[in-house]
C-alpha cells in the first residue's frame, strides 16, 4: 500500500516526499488552473449598484449566478470568500486534499455531542465546508447521486407546488452533462449538452465483488439516478476528460467571460443591508481587510450553504427573536426557523474487513509504473478518477417503508481506516489520535477495506446559531446526533430478518456470507473492540450500540436550516419560490432550503435547487423560461 512505504514518520515529512509527485502531477492541469484565474480575476470597474447579488459560489450560488447572467441586460456581482480553486483539485486522484481541515475549508466543528462521538475529541464532529469559488465541489468526492423520487414528492406535499419529482428532473438533466455510452431505459433520466460533465467509473476488483455481493443476496444493479435507487452501484462522478467538473469550472468559469458576471473572491460577506419598505437592498463585504458596500436594484440572493446562510441571515437581523437579543441585534423579521432543522447524513466509520496480502490491485495503482504519465499525457489512468475502488448501495431497513426508499447507503472504500497509519485520519475526522493508534495499529501494515454505514433519512434533527454578533466568528453547530433512538434502531436494523442484531445486518450478510469476497479476498471484519467497548460482547447489540456512540460522526451533509415551506409552517424561512418569508427582494438557494434532506450525497439535488431557483428568478421578472 502506498502509504505503508512512510511508516512512523512525521505528516510534514511524509508530504516533502510527496511533493514531487505531486508537481508532476499538477504540471498536467496547469493550462486549466491558469485560465481560470484569469477568467475569476476581479473586475476592473465595480458598478455602484448591480441587478442581482449572489452570495456564495458553490452548488447553489454558483449556477444561480451563472444561470442570471444568461440575461444579457443583467448585471450581477457573486461574492465567495474564499480563493480561486488550487490546482491540486482539478485532479480527481487527490480528491482527499480537499478533506484536509483548514485547506480552503471553514473548519467548522460541532459543539460536543451527548449521545455520541466518544472516540472524538471533546465529542465534536468536523464538518468540512468549501470555502473557495466553487464551494465544496471543489473539495468534495465528487460522487453524483440525486437521490430518490419520493424525497422530492415528499417536499412538494408539504406546500412547496412545483418541487416534486417530475418538476426536478427537468432541472437535474438540465445541469447535466452525461459523458458515457447510451444506458438504454434510464438514458431518459439523464442530460446531455449541460455545463457539468458527469461519467461512469471503471469497477477494480473490489467494487466487482462487492457488486456481485450484492446480486448474491438478491439486490439489483442500478443507476442511481435511474428510476429506482434501490440496489448496489457503481458511482457515478462529476468527471470530464480526466478533470473535476465543479460547479466553479463547469458554470462560473464559462460564465465569468461575459460582461455582465462579475467574480470577486476572498470577498466575505458581513451582513445584509435591509430596509424598511424595500427590503433588501445589498450587502456589506469585507475585501483585503476593507469593507464595502454593494448594491441591488432586484435581488440579493444567499447561498452560503446550510451553515453560513443562517448565520448571515441572522446576523443581519432575520432569525428567532430572543436569540438575536441575546446577541444584540435589531430584529427586522422574527422568523423562528432560520437555523433550526439542521439535518446531516451521519456516517459509521472504522469498520474494517482485511484481506489476503495481495488479493486486491485497487490502491496499488496509484503507484504502479506510468500511473503518473498516463495522467499527465492522456488524461486517464488512476489519477482521472477518485482513487480507489469505490461503489455504493442503497437499502431500505425499515419494514413500514417500501423496497424503494432506501433508509441506509453503504459505501465501499478501498483504503481501510489503518492505511495511513493516523498520518491524516485523526486529524480529518477529528478523532482521538491515542484511542485511533490503540484499536487500529495491530492492523497496520495489512490490507484490507472499509465499508461507511450512512444514515440517509436522520430523526434527529439540531440547529445553528450565533455565537456572537461578531461576523468573524463561526455558528455554533449542535446537530443533536443520535438523541433519537430510531436512529440507533435504522443503523442496525437487518434488511430482511430483524431489527438488532448487527451480526446478522446487511453488512455481515453482503461480506461474511458472500462467496466472492470469501473466496477471492479471505476477507475478515476486524473484530477487536473498540477502546470504551470492551465490557460488551463483540457482535452482541450492546456492542453495535456502543459502537455507535464512539465512532458514529457527521457525513458532511449539512441541510435543511432555512427550510422551504408556506407561511403558515411556523418553522419555515422560504416559501416555494425561495422568497424569504417576510423580507423583499431576498431569496436563499441552496442546500439549506431542503425540507428534508435527500437520501443522497446532496451535491447533485444542492445543483438542481440552484438550476430551479435562477429559473424562478427569472419567471418572477417577467422572462419566459420555456418549461
Amino acid at each position: 500500500m502506498f502509504v505503508n512505504y512512510f511508516t512512523s514518520v512525521p505528516t510534514t515529512v511524509f508530504l516533502g516526499a510527496l511533493m514531487p509527485l505531486l508537481r508532476i502531477l499538477l504540471s498536467a492541469v496547469v493550462e486549466e488552473a491558469r485560465e481560470a484565474e484569469r477568467a475569476f480575476s476581479a473586475p476592473e470597474n465595480f458598478l455602484e449598484e448591480y441587478d442581482f447579488i449572489v452570495v456564495g459560489s458553490g452548488a447553489g450560488g454558483g449556477v444561480v449566478a451563472s444561470r442570471l447572467a444568461e440575461v444579457p441586460s443583467w448585471n450581477v456581482l457573486l461574492l465567495e470568500a474564499g480563493p480561486v480553486p488550487p490546482q491540486d483539485s482539478y485532479i480527481p486522484g487527490l480528491f482527499a486534499f480537499g478533506y484536509m481541515r483548514g485547506n480552503n475549508d471553514w473548519d467548522y466543528v460541532t459543539e460536543p455531542q451527548n449521545n455520541c462521538l466518544k472516540s472524538f475529541v471533546d465529542q465534536r464532529a468536523t464538518m468540512p465546508h468549501g470555502k473557495v469559488l466553487g464551494g465544496s465541489t471543489i473539495t468534495n468526492g465528487m460522487l453524483y447521486a440525486r437521490g430518490n423520487r419520493k424525497d422530492f414528492d415528499y417536499w412538494a406535499s408539504l406546500g412547496n407546488a412545483g418541487w416534486d419529482y417530475e418538476n426536478c428532473l427537468h432541472y437535474f438533466r438540465k445541469s447535466e452533462n452525461y459523458r458515457g455510452s447510451q444506458l438504454g431505459e434510464t438514458e431518459l433520466y439523464h442530460g446531455r449538452g449541460g455545463p457539468m460533465s458527469v461519467t461512469g467509473s471503471h469497477p477494480g476488483d473490489l467494487s466487482v465483488a462487492f457488486l456481485a455481493a450484492g446480486a448474491e443476496h438478491g439486490f439489483d444493479i442500478i443507476d442511481p439516478s435511474g428510476p429506482v435507487q434501490t440496489g448496489f452501484s457503481k458511482p457515478y462522478f462529476n468527471i470530464g476528460d480526466g478533470i473535476r467538473s465543479s460547479v466553479a469550472y463547469s458554470f462560473i468559469r464559462p460564465a465569468a467571460a461575459w460582461p455582465n458576471l462579475h467574480v470577486l473572491h476572498s470577498a466575505t460577506v458581513q451582513k445584509i443591508i435591509l430596509d424598511d419598505e424595500k427590503g433588501s437592498k445589498g450587502v456589506i463585504f469585507k475585501h483585503d481587510n476593507v469593507l464595502y458596500k454593494a448594491m441591488a436594484s432586484r435581488e440579493v440572493i444567499i447561498s452560503a450553504g446550510a451553515l453560513g446562510s443562517p448565520k448571515l441571515l441572522m446576523l443581519s437581523g432575520i432569525g428567532p427573536e430572543e436569540h438575536l437579543q441575546e446577541h444584540g441585534i435589531t430584529t427586522y423579521s422574527s422568523c423562528s426557523g432560520v437555523g433550526q432543522n439542521l439535518q446531516d447524513h451521519m456516517g459509521v466509520y472504522g469498520l474494517v474487513w482485511t484481506i489476503n496480502k495481495g488479493s486486491s490491485s485497487s490502491m496499488r495503482q496509484i503507484i504502479a509504473p506510468g500511473a503518473i504519465e498516463q495522467y499527465v499525457l492522456e488524461r486517464g489512468g488512476p489519477y482521472a478518477a477518485p482513487i480507489g475502488d469505490i461503489a455504493n448501495a442503497w437499502i431500505g431497513v425499515n419494514g413500514e417503508i417500501d423496497n424503494d426508499y432506501p433508509d441506509i447507503q453503504i459505501s465501499l472504500s478501498p483504503a481501510p481506516f489503518h492505511l495511513d497509519k493516523g498520518l491524516f485520519v485523526p486529524y480529518i475526522f477529528g478523532l482521538d489520535k491515542a484511542l485511533y493508534m490503540r484499536h487500529y495499529s495491530p492492523l497496520f501494515g495489512e490490507d484490507g477495506f472499509t465499508l461507511v454505514i450512512n444514515l440517509l433519512r436522520p430523526k434527529s434533527v439540531g440547529s445553528v446559531t450565533l455565537r456572537s454578533s461578531n461576523p468573524e466568528d463561526l455558528p455554533v453547530i449542535d446537530p443533536q446526533y443520535l438523541s433519537q433512538e430510531d436512529d440507533i434502531y435504522t443503523l442496525l436494523k437487518d434488511a430482511e430478518v430483524a431489527p438488532g442484531l448487527m451480526q446478522k445486518s446487511v453488512l455481515h450478510l453482503i461480506i461474511g456470507n458472500s462467496t466472492t469476497f470469501r473466496q477471492t479476498f479471505g476477507a475478515k471484519l476486524y473484530n477487536n473492540s473498540i477502546p470504551g467497548c470492551e465490557g460488551e460482547t463483540f457482535g452482541s447489540d450492546g456492542y453495535w450500540v456502543c459502537y455507535l456512540r464512539h465512532m458514529a460522526t457527521s457525513f458532511w451533509h449539512p441541510a435543511g436550516t432555512c427550510k422551504m415551506g408556506p407561511a403558515d409552517d411556523p418553522f419555515a424561512v422560504v416559501d416555494q419560490r425561495l422568497r424569504v418569508h417576510g423580507v423583499k427582494g431576498l431569496r436563499v438557494i441552496d442546500a439549506s432550503i431542503m425540507p428534508v434532506i435527500v437520501s443522497a450525497n446532496p451535491m447533485a439535488a444542492s445543483i438542481m435547487i440552484g438550476e430551479k431557483g435562477a429559473d424562478l428568478i427569472k419567471q418572477d421578472w417577467g422572462l419566459n423560461v420555456g418549461y
